[in-house]
């Protein structure tokens, strides 16, 4: 079989049709009913005249719908540019100028976006998704309704573009990584092979499906013949209560969630023993302890966008003795520290993590620019700093834009954050930098407590005392009663904090 990804649902049908692959709200989805719905969707798409290469929007909220359109677009050569329901018409509106995207398909949620748009799309190439277009274009059950289920023509290369995933351009405005069929195929195969998946299992998925996190696990599912549990929209409460209810035996999620669940009443009490592994970014030990304590091991991933999800992960047999790491570089990749010369970094030196492997984007899309400057000779340069101790294994220091420099030291702003996560009275920290006529910045901690606690900086220097060098200190505070602005991943928006404390005056 070619590596065209708009296959496999195809292929896992033939080879079990009954099987659940499917549930989403209550509803049982068999293989052979959801390779059915796609084919009917790829034939709909070519009827509008959507030809090989064309970008199509998708505005949708987890669903059935979302992957019915992705499996069937990428099937006949088209291009997916999943949009983050969460961003400003502007922002959306960027991304569909930037992209060139043909059509639109989204759910009726978020019609009033949609005509917020300033974009280019002819409305007979919207559709909508629970509803009718209120633009003149089309109803999505009404374009499936008359289309044949039978498998359409296709005449994809393993080089051709399959999706394109718009950063969240913190440092900028977002660029698009241009993701090969063969780079989610390889994808999905270097994280799989790196975790225990089986063929039975059932994979909890609330991360949206526009972040790649949350689309590449639904990919690896499919090619593993496993069940998809999908949430529209995470909720603790209902999400722990999938856990028990479906026997889940794994699932990805970010900081954010993980928290979140951790201090919701059913917490101590669901069953979480069909667990067998669950994954997410680098997370404060502390929050790894309070899992640890109801019998789940966090394995800390890293990855990015551009690596199509993963690039190192820590196994489970790990989590003790490499306490903070990352892990080792999956199957099919390669890790390399540099310093500010280019050169390698010896064992225990920070310096910027470089990635290289089939799973690394082709290009940003339409900006050669920022893509000469990010691959070169096909390593990835990420943004992150990071160090390999000496059997390999690496440790994510933090982002270069998110380094604070300090009377001639540079201090890791994330570094600081894990140890002031450890005090009891914090909810949410940031650490950033404040400006100082002496020093250049001073280190400064924005923090939301936990209601009914109080903190000052004393304690915080108390704290981190013995913890962390004099220098790495926060000198100032600021508590805030409103929650971080975050972005999809869960990763907080310093450069947006920073401006809303700059308006108050408070930095």
């Amino acid at each position: 079989m070619q590596t065209c990804v708009g296959l496999f649902l195809q292929k896992r049908a033939r080879l079990d049709p009954g099987k659940t692959g499917l549930i989403f709200e209550g509803r049982k989805i068999s293989y052979q009913q959801w390779s059915q719905r796609a084919n009917r969707a790829a034939h709909a798409f070519v009827g509008l005249g959507i030809l090989p290469g064309d970008r199509i929007g998708l505005l949708l909220e987890n669903s059935p719908e979302f992957l019915e359109c992705f499996f069937a677009l990428t099937h006949i050569g088209a291009i997916v540019v999943p949009l983050n329901w969460r961003l400003t018409p502007s922002e959306i509106s960027h991304i569909t100028r930037d992209s060139g995207i043909r059509a639109l398909v989204y759910c009726t949620e978020f019609q009033e976006t949609v005509a917020g748009l300033d974009t280019d799309i002819p409305s007979d190439k919207h559709i909508a998704v629970g509803g009718k277009s209120s633009s003149g274009g089309y109803n999505y059950e009404d374009l499936l309704r008359t289309q044949a289920e039978t498998e359409p023509l296709t005449d994809v290369t393993a080089q051709d573009p399959a999706v394109i995933i718009y950063t969240s351009g913190t440092t900028g405005m977002p660029k698009g990584a241009v993701l090969s069929h063969d780079n989610l195929f390889y994808g999905a195969l270097t994280i799989s092979f790196s975790l225990d998946w089986r063929t039975n299992d059932r994979n909890l998925v609330a991360m949206p499906l526009f972040h790649i996190g949350g689309l590449i696990v639904s990919l690896i599912a499919v090619y593993f013949g496993a069940t998809t549990v999908l949430m529209k929209s995470f909720d603790p409460n209902i999400f722990l209560g999938d856990v028990e209810n479906h026997q889940i035996t794994s699932f990805v999620a970010v900081e954010t969630m993980l928290h979140q669940m951790a201090k919701t009443e059913l917490f101590p009490a669901v069953d979480l023993s069909s667990l067998r592994w669950v994954l997410s970014g680098p997370v404060p030990i502390a929050l790894q302890e309070a899992w640890n304590e109801r019998g789940i091991v966090i394995q800390q991933v890293y990855g990015l966008t551009e690596t199509t999800g993963g690039a190192a992960v820590l196994a489970a047999e790990h989590t003790l003795d490499k306490m903070g790491s990352t892990g080792l570089p999956m199957f099919h990749t390669d890790i390399r520290i540099v310093g500010d010369d280019g050169r390698d970094a010896e064992p225990g030196r920070v310096g910027e993590i470089l990635v290289r492997g089939p799973h690394v984007m082709q290009t940003y899309w339409n900006n050669p620019v920022a893509t000469a400057e990010t691959v070169k000779d096909g390593w990835l340069s990420t943004g992150d700093l990071g160090r390999l101790d000496e059997e390999g294994f690496l440790y994510v220091v933090g982002r270069k834009k998110d380094m604070i420099r300090s009377g001639g030291e540079n201090i890791y702003a994330p570094e600081i954050e894990m140890v002031l996560t450890e005090m009891p009275q914090i909810n949410e920290v940031a650490v950033i930098g404040a400006p100082d006529s002496t020093w250049g910045e001073l280190v400064c901690a924005v923090v939301r407590l936990h209601a009914g606690k109080k903190l000052v900086l004393s304690d915080i220097v108390v704290h981190c005392g013995g913890r962390l060098g004099k220098y790495k200190i926060p000198q100032r505070l600021i508590v805030t009663d409103e929650p971080f602005p975050r972005g999809p991943t869960g990763r907080v928006q310093k450069q947006d904090l920073m401006e809303k404390l700059h308006g108050s005056n408070e930095i």
